[in-house]
């Protein structure tokens, strides 16, 4: 599983690599996130009905609506922010979005914990040019309208990232899952092959591509970016 990811490429950069049109970027003043957690708001990229690629702002986390035990009365929603490969197309909660709202979810790092109190947390990537190369994880995305946090009643855009089985690198820190990173040549494919080609993809990505940016106590944050979405 993923519960921390820092995406601060620029948003122009992000419309170059992912082939995004200026006129479907609606990410306003997006700025460049060291850190990004669940309920955070970050970049993703779809697809209209046309084919044509878009950047628009996400919730990350699937809401999941909660009551009190106590008191029977709503209390703040669950985000479920990552999608097991193998429960994609066996849930109801995620199968309508598996297959007709995938995404790319634009990333230069994650990262998971190992150990607890104090846990390690280290910082995963791919190479290539640069301190950060920037990759794309598989996403699905789906809209979510109700209440969400004081009884606010919300309309936004939510995404969730799909997990795998982990490479050799990160089974050393995260023996169970890791989200799925794309190949750049796989992106057309997961944003519009059919649901069996999609799924086709979700393996882990080669741990000889993959590299440890940072490692330590404390480190909730990648170096490099300007602020959290938290």
């Amino acid at each position: 599983m993923c519960n921390l990811y820092s995406n601060t490429m620029a948003k122009e950069a992000m419309r170059q690599l992912f082939a995004v049109d200026a006129a479907h970027d609606a990410l306003g003043n997006a700025e460049p996130l060291s850190a990004i957690f669940p309920k955070g708001m970050a970049p993703i990229v779809g697809v209209n009905d046309d084919g044509a690629r878009w950047l628009r702002t996400a919730h990350w986390g699937f809401v999941m609506p909660q009551v009190s035990k106590r008191t029977g009365k709503p209390i703040q929603p669950k985000a479920v922010n990552n999608a097991r490969d193998d429960k994609l197309r066996m849930s109801g909660f995620w199968r309508n979005s598996f297959e007709e709202r995938r995404c790319l979810i634009p990333a230069t790092s994650f990262c998971e914990a190992k150990g607890r109190n104090p846990a390690t947390y280290v910082w995963f990537g791919v190479t290539g040019d640069g301190a950060r190369p920037p990759f794309a994880l598989a996403g699905v995305w789906r809209a979510y309208t109700g209440n969400y946090g004081g009884g606010e009643l919300r309309e936004m855009m939510t995404s969730s990232m799909v997990t795998s089985t982990p490479n050799e690198l990160v089974r050393e820190t995260h023996p169970d899952r890791m989200p799925v990173i794309l190949d750049p040549a796989d992106y057309e494919q997961w944003l519009m092959g059919t649901p069996d080609e999609a799924f086709a993809l979700l393996k882990p990505f080669p741990s000889e591509r993959m590299v440890i940016h940072q490692s330590g106590e404390d480190m909730k944050s990648d170096r490099g970016g300007l602020r959290t979405a938290e």
